[in-house]
Parts: C-alpha cells; structure tokens; sequence
C-alpha cells in the first residue's frame, strides 16, 4: 500500500491544531521560552503511536537511566540528537513516556528543545506542530546569514542582525532558567534534518561547543529509523513527508561529563588546527554516526 503524505492521512488534525494555535508568529526578545501546548501534542502523539512499531525501544537504556538520575540530583543536563525527521522529537518524548519500562516517563516533561525561529515564523501548520513541545527559540547563524545576504541595504542588514542578537541574549537567559527549574536541554547539533546526499546537512555546528562549556552532563543519542520520511523534491514541504510503520531506536552514549570530555579531546589536537570549535562538534558527530552504524546492524 502507498504511503500517504501527512497532509493526506492527518489534514483534519492539523486544522485542529491551527484552532488550538497560541504560539507566536513572529519571535522576539519577550517570547523565546514557549512552553508545550498540550492540547496539540495529542494530536502529535496519536500520529506517531498509528505509525511506530511496538518493537521500538531505548538501546543502552541504563545510560538514559543515569543520565536523568543525575539531572534529578542537581547536574545540569544536556542532550545532543541526531537528527533525520520532523518526528525526532515527537518519537523521543512519546518512547519516554510508553517505551521506557516506566523507568523514563517522568522525565518526558523536563525536555525543552532548542529551536530555530523558522518554525515559528514560516508556516502557520509548521508552527501548530512545533508548539507541541516545550522549546527555547534561537535565531540560528545560518538564517542571519541567509538574511543579511537578502538584505536591500547595509543598514537592513544591521537591523538584522541586532534583532538576532537580542533573540540570543534572551535565549540564553530562558536556558539558564530551564537549568535552574531542572529542565533538561535537547539539541540537535546539526542544526538541520539529515538529507540524503547531501552531507553537509549532517555535519555538527561548531556553535554547539560553547553548550559543551555551559552544562555538567550530556547524552549523545542515535536515532535509527522514523514514522516520517521526506519526500525527494519537498523537503522545505513538512506536510509532504510520508507517514510509514517503522522501528525508531534511541542509543545513548555513556553519560559525559562536558567539560572533562571538551577539555581532553581538545588536547588531543595539534596547534596545526585551525578551528577547535569546529573539531570538537566534528568528533561529536563521528561518535553518533558510529552509534546509529552499529545499532542499524541491530535493527534489522
């Protein structure tokens, strides 16, 4: 049987979420910190339980164990995903709260995720899906980029980039009041879903250093498998992706010790190297490539 695009198969449930919509359509300074819409996420949480497989579940789960054992003790936590569909997110929280043995659920409501501001501001369906979750929104360096190189003038270029500046500094200070409520940070280091043939979408932001420096603990997580596929021609299309029945497994890395695990790999790069930052995040991303190679073999 065909698979339906998530327009075709969901359409009734995302005019349900355009009515229940509270997010902003524009970011600023004042609302960077947008909690879950609850009312949204389920809708969300019944496409990904009609499309997952019962069989999905959390390699190295005691490493996820510890990881939120410590986060409950004090630790300021921090959680670094692979990133291949719009259901990354979606699938983890739900698997947290169904899939876990019951050893995960309650730390479901602790993940906020860090987001780009594009899902607030480009697409009114995008942005009803999105609000779903808790998130922090940030104004990434490569959308100023995009907008500085549109700008009609110098000065509107400027203008930009103070608006994003101030949407940082905010963010900023929305993650250290999630840090200190015991919420735990979810990024995806690269930025952007993986497209095939295109590497460049899976390489790590070398941005991601300084969260490296700002947090105690962190997990690397693999993700194999996803209930949404895109489609070749429509990627910037979210509502083309294809709904499929799929396997989802989440591997985590032993938990890291952030500024012992930066300062050790740091050492090990001779003065030849040209962009520390850039390395660090490089090695953080062949950690995840070699987890989700070696839980694929498992997963088939």
């Amino acid at each position: 049987m065909e698979n339906k695009s998530i327009r075709e198969a969901y359409g009734e449930y995302f005019k349900a979420m355009l009515t229940n919509s509270v997010a902003a359509a524009k970011i600023d300074a004042s609302n960077v910190y947008q909690p879950a819409n609850k009312k949204n996420k389920e809708f969300i949480d019944k496409l990904v339980s009609d499309n997952l497989d019962p069989e999905s579940y959390f390699e190295k789960l005691d490493n996820f164990v510890e990881f939120f054992n410590q986060v409950k003790a004090g630790k300021n936590g921090l959680l670094l995903l692979e990133h291949y569909s719009n259901t990354d997110l979606p699938e983890f929280i739900y698997m947290l709260e169904h899939n876990s043995e019951g050893k995960l659920a309650e730390f479901a409501d602790k993940i906020v995720a860090i987001a780009g501001m594009k899902l607030n501001e480009a697409n009114p369906a995008v942005r009803a899906f999105a609000e779903s979750f808790s998130r922090v929104v940030i104004y990434p360096t490569r959308s100023l980029t995009k907008a500085e190189a549109n700008a009609q003038s110098e000065e509107e270029a400027k203008e930009e980039e103070a608006r994003a500046r101030k949407i940082n500094m905010a963010a900023m200070r929305a993650m250290d009041e999630c840090k200190k409520r015991g919420q735990v940070i979810l990024v995806f280091p690269s930025g952007t879903r993986y497209r095939p043939g295109h590497p460049e979408t899976k390489r790590g932001l070398k941005e991601i250093d300084s969260y490296l420096r700002l947090f105690d603990i962190a997990l690397f997580v693999s993700i194999n498998g996803s209930v949404l596929q895109m489609q070749p021609g429509h990627e910037e299309d979210m509502l083309s992706d294809l709904c499929v029945r799929d396997k989802v497994v989440f591997t985590a890395s032993p938990v890291i010790e952030c500024k012992k695990y930066r300062k050790e790999y740091l050492e090990t790069l001779g003065p030849d190297c040209e962009d520390p930052k850039q390395a660090m995040i490089d090695h953080v991303m062949e950690v995840l490539d070699k987890q989700h190679e070696e839980t694929e073999k498992k997963r088939k």
